[in-house]
């Protein structure tokens, strides 16, 4: 089963999508499951899982009702406020239900590059761990040494790096030796794991698999497939490209894999770490 680790719902009446300004025009509109179907069609996507968009539990619970009348939505990565002395009771309250597979907190948002390291989140992210639950990271280069302290400090935390941390490729630019050494000290904690997601948006107008290439090469290298998985980061994708293109563009790109490691990036993984 071919799985998209990593796609967007939201409405936006019901109205904490901060972040949708002009630049994001394009989508700034409702896109619910139903519009996901066509892609999921003609790529063959069997699941997918939907991820937080906006820092609110009730847009948590909105994507927890999508889940529960959409068959292909198979897990939800929601927000809690991790800083909050309610955070224990809403991660239990949210982990009944076997939709919920784990927390994203929008650190790329966030001023302070550290602040997953206050000791209330990190109680909270062990209260995570805990549950049996995972934590999506959305991240830039500044947080990769962060990430790695989390890491080492939590061992049992499920850890995915969001769009491979989001390096600067911008038309075409290497990312550059501190991403790739950030990104291969992260790899060496076996409970890290890595999205082949996010790419063509970070590269821009003009991408390509060329332009994209050296990113998934140096991810294959340090985490290898067993640690891979892909995602279309639809709708946000739309940005830059389309779902049909982009999954054409990540299959090439992996092309050099064995099937059964291409059937890991495009699905086992996923399945494994969110617990499908």
């Amino acid at each position: 089963m071919i799985v998209d680790a990593h796609q967007h719902f939201w409405k936006i009446d019901r109205g904490d999508y901060f972040w949708m300004d002009d630049s994001v025009a394009k989508i700034r509109r409702d896109i619910l499951a139903p519009e996901l179907t066509p892609h999921a069609d003609a790529c063959g996507i069997g699941a997918s899982i939907a991820v937080q968009a906006a820092p609110t539990v009730a847009e948590t619970e909105f994507l927890l009702e999508i889940a529960a009348a959409a068959p292909i939505v198979k897990g939800v990565v929601g927000w809690v406020n991790l800083e909050s002395g309610d955070a224990a009771s809403t991660l239990k309250r949210l982990a009944t239900n076997p939709a919920f597979k784990g927390v994203r907190p929008m650190l790329q948002d966030i001023e302070d590059t550290e602040w997953v390291l206050r000791p209330s989140v990190m109680a909270n992210l062990a209260i995570v761990a805990d549950l049996g639950l995972s934590f999506d990271a959305l991240i830039q280069p500044r947080h990769l040494g962060v990430i790695e302290g989390l890491a080492a400090a939590l061992p049992d935390l499920p850890i995915v790096v969001d769009h491979c941390a989001k390096p600067v490729i911008q038309g075409g630019l290497d990312a550059g030796e501190t991403w790739r050494r950030g990104m291969s000290l992260l790899a060496e904690h076996d409970q890290v794991f890595c999205k082949i997601s996010g790419l063509a948006n970070e590269c821009g107008e003009g991408w390509d698999g060329q332009s994209l290439q050296p990113v998934v090469d140096h991810v294959l290298q340090v985490f290898g497939p067993e640690r891979l998985m892909w995602g279309s980061d639809w709708p946000v994708l739309e940005l830059a490209g389309s779902y049909e293109d982009w999954f054409a563009c990540a299959r090439a790109l992996t092309a050099a894999c064995s099937t059964e490691e291409q059937a890991r990036i495009f699905g086992g993984t996923a399945a494994k770490f969110y617990r499908l």
